[in-house]
């Protein structure tokens, strides 16, 4: 679909411009987040992009291990040319990764990469950038429980059960700090019994039998739903927000197919808006960003997808629509280029608009470059995989 694409795109400029405006823009940085998250703005709008696509993936296959099949031919292709590269750079001197995990497993840190779970399970990303693929997995853990017990068909009721938990969670006495779990028992059993639950909910999960099927699924979505709450690096309240946010998406294209009506999807919306809103009000002073820029990227992320929904059937320009296609890998790939022009440049203390626009410049390619080498062979053999799987 364009417009998906175009959303897609959009995100990933947004991120990109974010991060790389550390480096090349500082000073119109420093006045602006305070305004506006730029990189919130680009990460809710991915959420509600998964939200929309995902479910009805796994509805569409109608089958929970092919569902599991093209996700990881999906996702860990790139992230592993990614991951692979980053530690290659540290070797190098270039990239400056190790003081992040000092005192730390390398075991544990790896496991815990391969979950695609870490920044849920006390361990810090290898790029940081990451740490959104580990609440996407645990959306699909909790995608794969309601399709088996067959509770998918209503998003909205779980995004307005997960916006009042955040709400409430805001203004509560008692708050999880990061990581709480993995203080309590210490990061390594943490992510070995939860690497050992993933694999045992996918594969029992993905059974054919309705007999194991059933607790593997729903084993996964608790998993999923424990690590939110008492051990993600976002704040609790966020952790729920960014779920409601993601089952919203998947409310929009209910409505949309008419299995939903108009005015129960205008409530959830005004449910999820409110609460998030609320509760970054609320919570919003902490550290990690300031209360109104959060929440005015929130606002913005749920308008800019509103307003390309209502267009969609209009067509998009063609270079957001492309951008769209290879967002993946304008994601993964920017924090890299960062680390080289970090090592090879330095930072400016003043903006450059010419450095911002040399750095997309390269970028850009870079990124068409690792689509059509990494991702397209990655989805080629998944729907191979697939296909195979679908004949036995």
């Amino acid at each position: 679909m364009g417009w998906l694409d175009a959303v897609r795109g959009i995100a990933a400029l947004l991120v990109a411009v974010d991060h790389s405006s550390y480096a090349f823009l500082a000073e119109s940085r420093e006045h602006l987040m305070p305004q506006l998250n730029i990189g919130r703005y680009g990460v809710m709008l991915f959420f509600l992009v998964s939200g929309y696509v995902i479910p009805a993936s796994l509805e569409r296959r109608g089958c929970v291990r092919t569902f599991w099949t093209g996700r990881a031919f999906r996702v860990y292709p790139l992230w592993a040319a990614v991951v692979g590269t980053v530690a290659l750079l540290d070797q190098l001197g270039v990239a400056q990764v190790r003081a992040r995990f000092a005192g730390r497993d390398p075991v544990t840190v790896a496991v815990a990469h391969l979950t695609l779970l870490q920044e849920l399970l006390g361990t810090p990303s290898v790029v940081l950038v990451l740490w959104t693929l580990s609440y996407e997995l645990a959306f699909y853990l909790l995608v794969v429980a309601l399709f088996t017990v067959r509770l998918h068909r209503r998003p909205a009721t779980v995004a307005v059960v997960l916006a009042i938990s955040a709400a409430v969670s805001a203004t509560a006495a008692f708050v999880p700090r990061p990581w709480a779990l993995s203080s309590v028992i210490g990061a390594g059993p943490l992510v070995a019994l939860a690497s050992a639950a993933l694999v045992i909910a996918v594969r029992l999960g993905s059974s054919g039998s309705s007999a194991l099927r059933v607790p593997g699924a729903v084993a996964g979505g608790v998993l999923a739903l424990v690590l939110v709450a008492f051990n993600g690096t976002v704040p609790l309240w966020e952790g729920l927000v960014i779920l409601a946010v993601m089952f919203l998406g998947t409310a929009v294209r209910r409505a949309e197919s008419g299995e939903s009506t108009l005015p129960r999807l205008a409530r959830t919306t005004a449910v999820v808006l409110v609460c998030a809103v609320g509760s970054a009000y609320a919570q919003g002073d902490g550290d990690h960003f300031v209360r109104r820029g959060w929440i005015t990227a929130f606002l913005l992320a749920a308008l800019t997808f509103g307003v390309a929904l209502a267009l969609r059937r209009r067509t998009f320009p063609r270079a957001l629509t492309w951008l769209g296609t290879i967002s993946y890998s304008v994601y993964l790939v920017h924090p890299v280029l960062l680390a080289v022009s970090d090592r090879v440049i330095g930072r400016c203390r003043h903006d450059s608009l010419l450095l911002e626009a040399a750095f997309f410049a390269v970028l850009l390619p870079l990124s068409a470059l690792t689509y059509r080498l990494i991702e397209l062979p990655g989805l080629a053999r998944g729907r191979r995989r697939i296909n195979r799987i679908r004949s036995t």
